[in-house]
């Protein structure tokens, strides 16, 4: 083991001890709905900034993939008042059958640094392929795309609070893989919390409508990531770039679009 390594394996130790102190705040029934809320808000925080940034500093606007969008407080309010309810009429007592379900388990160790990472990878790997044919289902069939899709696609240029702005049966479904899959997997419980972060942050990040110098898509060679451009020309053009996150899936299918599609749109409409 390097010496990176073995800081790595202490730093994860530490963490997991320092979790484990405070079991009875993990196996309570209210943990998941507020690290859940608390996770998304501070994943949308900083793009809320830019938000309201983006009106004043020019510099901010460049960086906008949709730069004449504008985020108003009435479509913040508004998305903000859904996911809170969703969290506190739903995704709460989904929790208190996930508790029962599943009872907190701690083990001694913590899990080490290329365990966590393989199985963070399966883990969102799995969730991309489960929300990609939930996605290409609920686009194909016209009665749930109207019923249980739709909501999500009320505005065409992607904004971050918008990420989780879904109708009940889509929250419910995406907690409900999101859940599943470090079970499925075998996942350590540091590995699940981890996991949920990631997932959080990547599907957050890809509603945002900013495109970052340090932005996912940008780090995955190849073009095996869509990130934040990706998603976002779905959300313009609506049946194409179903995958959340990766591109394999759409590529395969046929219905992978990059930017040439968001210039041909520019140019009908000119």
């Amino acid at each position: 083991m390097t010496d990176s390594e073995g800081t790595e394996t202490l730093f994860l130790q530490t963490l997991w001890d320092w979790l484990r102190q405070r079991q009875s705040l993990l196996g309570s029934p209210f943990f998941p709905v507020s690290f859940s809320l608390a996770v998304y808000l501070c994943c949308c925080f900083p793009y809320i900034c830019l938000d309201l940034l983006g009106s004043r500093v020019a510099a901010v606007r460049r960086f906008k993939i949709q730069p004449r969008s504008k985020v108003t407080w009435a479509m913040a309010c508004g998305s903000l008042r859904k996911i809170l309810c969703n969290h506190v009429f739903f995704i709460f007592p989904l929790s208190l059958v996930h508790c029962h379900w599943k009872p907190a388990n701690s083990p001694a160790l913590a899990p080490g640094l290329p365990s966590v990472a393989t199985d963070v990878l399966a883990c969102l790997l799995l969730f991309d392929l489960q929300y990609f044919l939930w996605h290409l289902l609920h686009h194909k069939v016209s009665w749930l795309y109207r019923f249980f899709h739709m909501e999500h696609h009320y505005h065409t240029a992607s904004f971050s609070l918008m990420t989780e702005d879904t109708g009940v049966w889509e929250t419910l479904s995406l907690s409900f893989f999101s859940a599943l899959n470090p079970a499925l997997l075998g996942c350590h419980p540091l590995t699940e919390m981890l996991f949920f972060v990631t997932n959080i942050y990547l599907s957050v990040e890809a509603h945002s409508g900013y495109e970052l110098p340090w932005s996912p898509h940008r780090l995955v060679p190849f073009g095996l990531y869509g990130g934040v451009r990706h998603h976002d020309l779905h959300h313009l053009k609506f049946k194409v770039n179903y995958a959340p996150y990766f591109t394999h899936w759409d590529r395969l299918l046929g219905t992978l679009r990059t930017e040439g599609a968001r210039g041909e749109l520019r140019n009908a409409e000119m």
